[in-house]
């Protein structure tokens, strides 16, 4: 394999380029319109624009994408996250095009692509499973008996697609009515498929994944787990490895599990089986995803491996060069995802210019980063500008350098998620570790960065002012 073409942009783009370079691979970018001068466009070796910016008529264009690898001799496409990443049709038309797709296979993609289908592949392989029906359905008669049969609560959850749309918790029976509308009206509208499913609802749940990796020698392997729980509109924004609740056992046990859904659909590359895990450590399967996970690199740092380059090799078929045995952790990792977005008004999008975009820099501190200072945020695309990544020894030194991490990333011209990952680090429930995925809901509010940022002013004036009378007292000798 010696040129790749990166089917995506921002962070993940510059973030696979990288690792090609490393390893002596030329690559490709692919940009719109509003990415011209985009990071991933002027690392690249070659950089070609497909499009206009509306993610339909450019990043999501599977055939001009295939066109364009084709036309420059590209031996692979890695789709990175998001976009045409689980798109099982584009796997397969690259599949057919005779350039290697560096993923899993279409037909992996394709069952995992669906939750019930994903369920009725891992069933016989004894995984744990949250009690509900094993069928889509949009009769709320059925849901109505199903409802009974499980308890209240329950969650009515889109059959396919994720990201939380057509996602409903419904307390009580009165309210199953129009929480099942409101979810099959939100999946039609999002993926064209209104049918759901109906589960019970776990209550205190922590959301804990764990990557694998599988070759085309028959190796699956998992790299530990990530703990994903503060979340906003059921999205991750905050990841950490390993977590801080797991024991060897359970680890170990989880691990198992996480290889047998893999080997349920004969799975190659890299994936992320995730788990909810209740307030007893029960744990439940939840869904594979079939890609490289933006939460990858806290996994890199605890476990000293390249994802992307085992992603590379595998897809060129090598054997994984390591064993299950081999894997270890060494210390803690703590990743913020850094969005443009508001946290004082419902984390709402935040467009406009970076007028000042530096990052941190130092031990311990990775960066993921897709922009650069005088860039537009585009308004198309996903308003995540990079990914704060830092690690230490233990919990509470990758807690305090975030901390100090998110202080030296100076951001202005748009609202960003950093006020709010000062909040999370702060907190004592998180720092505790007893907290699930109803952190947000539980203990935020923007008042209470409002206050932070009050405090923080505060103290930073009373600082001046003590330097200030300081200076005063100082004895200045008159000059000859």
């Amino acid at each position: 394999m010696k040129k790749i073409l990166i089917a995506n942009r921002g962070e993940i783009a510059v973030r696979v380029m990288k690792t090609a370079k490393k390893m002596g691979i030329k690559t490709v970018a692919v940009f719109s319109v509003a990415d011209r001068n985009a990071p991933h466009v002027e690392f690249a070796d070659e950089a070609i624009c497909i499009g206009e910016a509306p993610s339909n008529q450019s990043y999501l264009r599977g055939d001009k994408i295939i066109e364009v690898a084709k036309e420059l001799n590209v031996d692979g496409i890695h789709p990175g996250y998001g976009f045409l990443s689980e798109n099982a049709d584009f796997a397969e038309a690259v599949e057919k095009s005779g350039i290697t797709f560096i993923g899993p296979k279409s037909k992996a993609i394709r069952i995992m692509g669906s939750k019930l289908a994903a369920k009725e592949t891992v069933k016989a392989y004894d995984i744990p499973m949250v009690p509900g029906i094993d069928e889509a359905i949009t009769d709320v008669a059925k849901a109505h008996e199903i409802a009974r049969e499980v308890g209240y609560p329950i969650l009515i959850k889109a059959s396919a697609g994720g990201g939380g749309k057509g996602m409903r918790v419904v307390e009580k029976e009165e309210d199953l009515e129009s929480g099942m509308k409101r979810a099959i009206s939100e999946a039609t509208s999002a993926f064209g498929d209104g049918s759901v499913f109906v589960e019970k609802y776990v209550k205190s749940p922590r959301h804990i994944e764990v990557q694998v990796m599988a070759d085309m020698h028959g190796n699956v392997l998992h790299f530990f787990e990530r703990e994903c729980s503060v979340q906003r509109r059921h999205q991750k924004v905050v990841e950490e490895a390993p977590s801080a609740i797991l024991t060897p056992e359970l680890r170990e046990e989880m691990g198992i599990a996480a290889c047998k859904v893999a080997k349920s659909c004969d799975y190659i590359g890299a994936g992320t089986v995730e788990f909810l895990m209740d307030a007893d450590h029960n744990f439940y399967f939840l869904e594979m995803n079939t890609r490289l996970q933006v939460e990858h690199p806290v996994t890199e740092l605890i476990t000293g491996m390249d994802l992307v380059e085992l992603q590379i090799r595998i897809a060129r078929g090598e054997e994984l060069p390591m064993k299950q045995e081999d894997l270890k952790i060494n210390g803690h990792a703590m990743e913020l995802r850094v969005y443009a977005e508001d946290p004082l008004n419902d984390f709402l999008p935040s467009v406009g210019k970076l007028e000042t975009y530096r990052l941190p820099v130092g031990k311990g501190i990775r960066v993921d980063n897709g922009f650069k200072e005088g860039m537009d945020i585009p308004i198309y695309y996903d308003p995540m500008l990079s990914k704060l990544v830092t690690y230490g020894k233990t919990r509470e030194e990758a807690i305090e350098l975030m901390l100090d991490a998110i202080q030296n990333y100076k951001v202005k011209g748009v609202r960003t998620t950093l006020p709010f990952g000062s909040f999370v680090f702060a907190h004592e429930a998180f720092r505790s570790g007893n907290f699930d995925t109803h952190f947000v809901k539980k203990y935020y509010s923007p008042e209470k960065i409002k206050e932070q940022v009050g405090t923080k002013a505060e103290i930073a004036a009373m600082v001046a002012l003590y330097q200030y009378l300081e200076d005063k007292k100082t004895v200045r000798l008159p000059s000859n």
